[in-house]
């Protein structure tokens, strides 16, 4: 890759950490995407790497079409069009460029799944799974109860620190995407849950504040792989072995439930992060009947 452009795409992932406060998973994934592009670009035309303002469309649409070939899916390959259409951006922005190429090149639609989640009536049987007499099975039971009380997303839970709960006011705060902070509370299971793994782990909350929250086997803070693989094995057993089980099943289980529970969707929204109400929407797909029945409450014309 020609050294010119290396450097303007750093720029661009200094840019969208620093000044847009993505998340370095976003920014590692920009970064892997845009790598992937300049392979493309290296074997289809090497020039494209020096003279990159005779990209077209129709040479992103080329790029496209590979990676179908090679058996993206659409949300893959959606994924990688948006990261593209970023940095040109950026370089019009910065007038490295005149015209964005990639401005009018359409991204392939995406199938949307309902989401997955756990029923009421099975939460106490997932939460007796883990083995409360070891300090494992006490931090996995102490993360299953602070995912459901919070629905809070995987990379907000290894981030946590000691002092970034108030066990008093029952309160979390956490670090969403885009660095943004929201207070998100938490019931009295998962508090008990908590204290009982701190208590196993010889801690309390008068703790050094900046502990981490969660460890792993060699006491360094649990690693997002670690939670992936031990909460995916406790979810299989109540799903039935269903595939596709993750820590974000708790996340959609938080949202349908209080959803169900009758909770305002805005309200939801707040709680889970969502800069947009349309992320949030996908709750009102899981449980069409309970939107019906708020309509026929609240509308003078429903009936």
């Amino acid at each position: 890759m020609n050294n010119n452009i290396k450097k303007i795409t750093r720029k661009f992932l200094k840019y969208i950490d620093q000044e847009l406060h993505y998340s370095k998973n976003t920014v590692i994934g920009y970064e892997y995407d845009l790598n992937t592009f300049m392979e493309f670009l290296k074997n289809y035309n090497s020039e494209f790497l020096i003279k990159y303002d005779n990209i077209d469309r129709i040479v992103i649409r080329h790029y496209l079409g590979r990676e179908f070939e090679l058996g993206r899916s659409s949300k893959t390959v959606a994924r990688r069009l948006a990261s593209i259409k970023s940095f040109f951006k950026y370089l019009v922005n910065v007038d490295l460029l005149k015209i964005n190429p990639s401005e009018h090149v359409k991204s392939p639609k995406i199938e949307k799944h309902i989401p997955s989640f756990i029923q009421e009536n099975k939460i106490e049987q997932l939460m007796n799974l883990p083995d409360n007499n070891t300090i494992k099975g006490s931090r996995d039971h102490a993360i299953l109860e602070l995912f459901y009380a919070t629905g809070i997303r995987l990379s907000e839970l290894v981030g946590l620190n000691i002092e970034s709960v108030n066990y008093e006011e029952r309160i979390i705060k956490v670090v969403g995407k885009g660095k943004k902070e929201r207070i998100v509370p938490f019931g009295k299971k998962a508090a008990s849950a908590i204290e009982y793994y701190l208590q196993k782990r010889g801690h309390s909350w008068m703790t050094e504040p900046k502990t981490p929250l969660f460890i792993g086997n060699k006491g360094n803070r649990i690693s997002i792989r670690t939670v992936q693989y031990r909460i995916s094995k406790y979810l299989q057993v109540v799903l039935g072995g269903k595939n596709g089980a993750s820590p974000h099943t708790l996340r959609h289980t938080f949202g349908t439930h209080l959803l169900d529970n009758n909770a305002d969707i805005r309200s939801i929204q707040e709680l889970l992060g969502h800069s947009s109400i349309s992320s949030t929407q996908i709750y009102t797909k899981v449980n069409p009947q309970k939107i019906k029945e708020k309509y026929k409450e609240a509308h003078p014309h429903a009936t």
